[in-house]
């Protein structure tokens, strides 16, 4: 467990922080969901019924490493359909469950709907916890830059998906995305939007990331994505 740190949002919900990546926990009074596995760091299942004594829905965001990485460690995951072709190219063998947009996960006293963004990837989704006026937002939503290079990315896409999400902004109060800090404020979503715009309009000026990949970094007003 030396490979987490714990950060409790409130009494029953929690984010898991590996370093780069985070998790989280949300526990309801029949069940709990786990919103991604992180890269696999150490032994998480151990770390989460130390959280909570609920049995544990697991859900990915999207298919990425360091988002299933200790999937093996708990029962079948739930990811969009989607997202089953990427995940079964990452995961060969691997079983998976669907869980459509706009599906509500019931954890007894808690809901959670399923919202379908693509973009970062093909079936990348958020979670929107109702009762606590939450949005899990994996790796589409972040003050950190986001990834839009190589396969699975599209910056139109991902567009349309911001859109959707300020749509349904009166339903949440703080966004708590997969990278970076943590809590956001809702207004980020414009930012991301117009920087999403300046970036397909060619207005924005390449800069070199701050490690070896191939892509620049393309920013404004606190945002940025790395594009190629």
């Amino acid at each position: 467990m030396d490979a987490y740190k714990v950060i409790q949002i409130d009494e029953s919900t929690w984010a898991i922080d590996e370093g780069m990546v985070k998790s989280y926990l949300l526990a309801g009074s029949e069940r709990a969901l786990l919103i991604d596995t992180g890269n696999g760091a150490g032994d998480l299942r151990k770390l989460v019924s130390s959280l909570t004594d609920k049995p544990v829905m697991l859900v990915n965001t999207h298919a990425d490493g360091d988002h299933t990485g200790c999937n093996d460690q708990f029962d079948t995951p739930y990811l969009h359909p989607s997202e089953f072709a990427y995940f079964e190219e990452r995961n060969p063998g691997k079983s998976h469950l669907a869980l459509p947009d706009n599906a509500k996960v019931y954890l007894g006293d808690r809901w959670v709907e399923v919202l379908l963004i693509p973009g970062h990837t093909c079936g990348s989704i958020a979670l929107l916890d109702e009762k606590q006026r939450y949005l899990f937002s994996g790796d589409m939503v972040s003050e950190s830059p986001i990834f839009m290079f190589g396969a699975q990315r599209s910056m139109l896409a991902y567009y349309a998906s911001l859109e959707r999400l300020r749509r349904q902004a009166e339903y949440f109060d703080k966004i708590y995305p997969a990278h970076g800090p943590m809590p956001l404020e809702p207004e980020i979503i414009t930012r991301l939007m117009d920087c999403c715009e300046a970036a397909l309009a060619g207005k924005l000026e390449a800069e070199e990331p701050p490690f070896p990949i191939p892509a620049k970094l393309y920013r404004q007003n606190g945002v940025g994505f790395l594009l190629n």
